[in-house]
């Protein structure tokens, strides 16, 4: 049964165990991300379970972002007690930069740092992240009449994966510190997204177009380009307080949660990275919800389906008690699982329990 995208009485199926405590499990999820991933010698996060190491950039984004969720959540030092350590082995590891041939990838790691400057006002991470919007910023040319283009010495494939976080960086930046060409660069990128990749009629985020041929690619549809589209939509709200955007955000939220699923539950997208996809779609879907001109019909919808979702990959998706999840929300992983994997579970718990302290989930 999928979510209806107009009926406010459409609700998703009912759990199939009651009285979780979201906070509780978001913990145990988190901190199994930092004692089975985390490479305490080198001091980055390992691809697998198991001490895989191979080296993989920008899944290191967002295994910070799960420890800014759980530390604010907790304000618990064992989170905060990783953020040194992981800016000093990820750059290492890198090449002693951050900087990296995949725009995508910086505006990750840039989202990353802002939001520990924001909340540790370490200089350190806000010298990193404007670093990178320097280095971010070289990628927009023209080419299909602009976008920031997805690898370097690849100008003519423009991508929503490098717009999105680009146009959401941009607006974080321009309300950290207020300079207006922060705004008119989230602008820019939105608007130029929004026109090229997006079809507002049915809310499908296409992945890419090809600015040599005009091909656009639109038979890829991912949850990450859909939740990055709905952040840059949130983002741009929060600055002019247009409802429009907001609007946005719900045509894609909409077709995300009745398309991009199986039983209500979002899909699997497959282990590496699109393990990581639906992960990054619940961050932004989730800052959506908590917005407060967005309609109660919708603003109840998308609640149902994130406590849906959590509940069946806490009852049905976890391999306890190593606290594990795999790609299909609705089967365990197993022994070992992907660190993409994981943090897409990371993520959808961390999202329930936020929205449980605010009042809108119950356990």
């Amino acid at each position: 049964m999928l979510i209806s995208c107009g009926d406010d009485e459409s609700i998703v199926p009912e759990p199939e165990e009651e009285g979780i405590d979201w906070n509780e499990a978001a913990n145990l999820s988190s901190m199994s991300l930092a004692n089975s991933f985390w490479n305490s010698e080198e001091k980055w996060f390992y691809y697998d379970s198991n001490g895989k190491a191979d080296w993989n950039y920008w899944p290191q984004a967002h295994a910070l972002d799960v420890l800014t969720d759980a530390w604010l959540r907790t304000n618990d030092p064992r989170y905060s007690a990783y953020f040194d350590n992981w800016y000093a082995g990820v750059k290492a590891r890198n090449g002693n930069t951050f900087e990296n041939d995949f725009y995508d990838d910086m505006e990750w790691i840039a989202l990353a740092t802002l939001r520990v400057w924001q909340d540790t006002n370490d200089p350190k991470f806000k010298e990193a992240t404007l670093q990178l919007w320097e280095y971010i910023k070289t990628g927009w040319n023209d080419n299909a009449g602009g976008g920031i283009t997805w690898k370097k010495g690849m100008e003519w494939s423009k991508n929503a994966c490098s717009n999105g976080p680009a146009c959401i960086l941009a607006a974080r930046l321009y309300q950290e510190f207020g300079d207006e060409s922060y705004k008119e660069w989230a602008l820019k990128i939105y608007n130029w997204e929004k026109s090229t990749l997006v079809n507002m009629n049915n809310g499908m985020v296409y992945d890419h177009i090809n600015s040599e041929t005009g091909e656009i690619k639109r038979d890829w549809v991912f949850t990450y380009n859909q939740g990055t589209f709905i952040g840059s939509a949130v983002e741009l709200y929060k600055i002019f307080n247009e409802k429009a955007y907001l609007n946005d955000a719900v045509v894609v939220a909409d077709y995300t949660t009745s398309s991009l699923t199986n039983n209500s539950v979002l899909k699997s997208e497959g282990t590496g990275d699109g393990g990581l996809f639906k992960g990054i779609f619940i961050r932004y879907f989730t800052d959506l919800i908590l917005q407060d001109r967005l309609d109660a019909s919708a603003k109840k919808r998308y609640i149902q389906f994130i406590r849906y979702n959590a509940e069946v990959l806490w009852t049905q998706g976890t391999t306890k008690p190593a606290i594990l999840f795999g790609p299909n929300w609705s089967v365990k992983p197993g022994s070992v699982t992907g660190l993409p994997e994981q943090l897409s579970g990371c993520m959808l718990i961390e999202a329930a329990a936020l929205l449980q302290n605010e009042g809108l989930i119950t356990p």
